[in-house]
């Protein structure tokens, strides 16, 4: 996709407005908007001859007493001219959808691609509840803005204007009252609707807080069970679910009442412009004719143009909603894409993996905007080629912060990471990421079979490739007794396999992929003793001659050829054999 949707946003140093920042995303879908304002003006035009024929008709047949033979091809046409803006009104809101789907995608897409470039460590802000419902429910809030909201934003100029040209030449009179009524309708389109933009942005702000809220029940269901908190956290979703019920109901109230009002105006409006005709006819009034005498097809002409004259702004009103839902939405939607993400890859250089590989931290410093201090003060550690290094230390003291700065997830606030004595930043992302493997201590499966689990380490892995890492990692000896072994599909985050069966998948991957680096984050964690022991031997017999970095709890579980580095306070306290 383009650049510059995340560029107009990440890439420079003031966002922009809301507002600004819709319009620029226009020209994603430039010309089914233009397709629904043309076939919008063209229905309009159509619109003013069917009004000419219907008083042309009635005139007539009244006036002029003039034969049914006479009068059917003016039927025949204005049948074919309501067929034809039934056709247009189509391409309307065809061409309206196309617009408003497009942009939508590019806007997921650029979101998406923002927060991959952002990493696990940054995109976890917000919370993914709140993430996952920006991506989904606000992104989705734009369909209205660009369907019906900007496409009737021209014609509420363009067809009253052509309206006005048609009525003008009969009646200055009218065509100005027409003029003079017309601003009410947007006035007060704009005095509500800058009420409803703020309740639609708390609207979705309270939908952002919910969905987050959920996830986290959802996920610590299982524990809320076991302390009996079941019921609690029950009457807390249905107050946070009842307060949502009522912010929507705002939102549709101030639509609801938005709508009355604009009906009202447009109503006194269309009146007054009846008042005139009437008293004309009746002799009451006598200017705005241009000396002329009204006839009963122009008054009629004019009559029947009035309540058209108003409906595109009438109509606008009625979107005006969609304006300030999606104004709510996108305050969120950049709320995402104005974080900058961290640039520890800019350069170009290759790396070439088949050599041996030194890796080393020099002087690092890094703190979280989050927290107080320093999470990592002038740490320095090297990594030989084909060493094995076991980082030991309490929780806080930094293990997993180093991990997520050699993996290029966040760059440090001082110091620098070098490979074979350069710089990590000189590389290129996709050059680095292919030299390492990483295991966590959380293994992540997807809804996939357990081969395409597998597979993922390496994109166009054979069958055999796959079967191979499985037996290397023993989950054949699971996979045998699942019915399709292992193509069998599990569910998402491993559901349907075991703490230390997922964790046995996680290891296929690294022997699938084959990095000369692994960095293993307790891949032991929360397993059984015998199974740790397996694990361990599994990952000492794979890791002879490749570098290795494993952050532990347990150094009596390591074997004598891990040097072990000793953590505390973000510094290295201890180094030895």
């Amino acid at each position: 996709m383009p650049n510059d949707t995340t560029q107009n946003v990440s890439g420079s140093s003031a966002p922009p407005t809301p507002l600004a920042w819709l319009i620029g995303n226009v020209h994603h879908a430039r010309g089914w908007i233009l397709l629904s304002v043309s076939a919008g003006f063209a229905g309009g035009l159509l619109l003013i001859l069917q009004a000419a024929l219907l008083s042309k008709i009635i005139h007539g047949a009244f006036i002029d007493d003039l034969s049914r033979t006479v009068l059917n091809p003016l039927f025949l046409l204005l049948c074919g001219l309501v067929a034809l803006r039934a056709a247009l009104a189509w391409v309307r809101e065809v061409s309206g959808f196309h617009a408003g789907a497009g942009i939508r995608q590019e806007v997921r897409m650029a979101l998406i691609k923002h927060i991959g470039a952002l990493g696990p460590v940054q995109a976890d802000r917000p919370h993914s509840g709140a993430l996952s419902t920006t991506i989904v429910e606000q992104v989705e809030a734009l369909q209205a803005f660009y369907a019906h909201y900007l496409p009737q934003l021209a014609l509420a100029v363009s067809i009253p204007a052509a309206i006005a040209a048609f009525v003008f030449p009969i009646s200055w009179a009218a065509g100005g009252l027409l003029l003079l009524t017309a601003p009410l309708i947007p006035m007060f389109m704009i005095l509500i609707g800058m009420g409803a933009e703020n309740i639609s942005q708390k609207h979705f702000q309270a939908l952002s807080r919910m969905s987050a809220h959920f996830l986290d029940i959802l996920q610590g269901l299982p524990t809320l069970k076991l302390l009996g908190r079941g019921r609690t956290e029950e009457k807390s979703v249905a107050e946070v679910s009842d307060q949502y019920r009522l912010r929507t109901m705002k939102v549709l109230r101030v639509a609801f009442l938005s709508t009355a009002v604009l009906e009202l105006f447009s109503s006194l409006s269309i009146a007054l412009v009846a008042v005139y005709l009437g008293t004309t006819y009746l002799g009451y009034t006598h200017f705005g004719l241009y000396g002329k005498i009204l006839s009963l097809k122009q008054g009629l002409f004019i009559l029947l143009l009035a309540p058209d004259f108003y409906l595109p702004l009438r109509e606008l009103g009625t979107h005006y909603h969609a304006r300030a839902e999606a104004m709510g939405a996108s305050q969120e939607i950049l709320g995402i894409l104005s974080r900058q993400p961290s640039t520890t890859f800019t350069g170009t250089r290759p790396l070439d993996i088949s050599t041996p590989l030194t890796l080393g931290c020099h002087k690092i410093h890094f703190a979280y905007n989050t927290r107080k201090g320093q999470v990592l003060t002038n740490f320095s550690m090297e990594l030989a080629p084909g060493e094995h290094v076991a980082l030991v230390g309490e929780s806080g003291a930094g293990k997993t912060t180093l991990l997520n700065l050699l993996l290029g997830f966040i760059q440090p606030d001082q110091g620098e990471i070098r490979v074979n004595g350069k710089p990590l930043s000189t590389l290129t992302v996709e050059t680095w990421r292919q030299a390492l493997t990483w295991v966590g201590q959380h293994p992540m499966l997807f809804h996939d079979t357990i081969a395409g689990n597998i597979g993922m380490a390496l994109p166009g892995a054979t069958r055999t490739n796959i079967e191979q890492a499985a037996r290397l990692a023993c989950v054949h000896d699971f996979a045998r007794h699942l019915p399709e072994g292992l193509y069998t599909k599990v569910g998402e985050q491993g559901w349907g396999l075991s703490r230390g069966q997922a964790q046995r998948v996680a290891l296929a991957r690294m022997f699938l992929k084959d990095a000369p680096i692994l960095l293993l984050d307790e891949p032991t964690a929360g397993l059984d003793v015998d199974t740790a022991q397996s694990v361990m031997q599994t990952i000492t017999s794979f890791s002879k001659g490749r570098t290795v970095l494993l952050l532990t709890h347990k150094p009596e579980q390591l074997q004598t050829t891990y040097r072990i580095v000793t953590m505390a306070g973000g510094k290295v306290i201890s180094n030895k054999h």
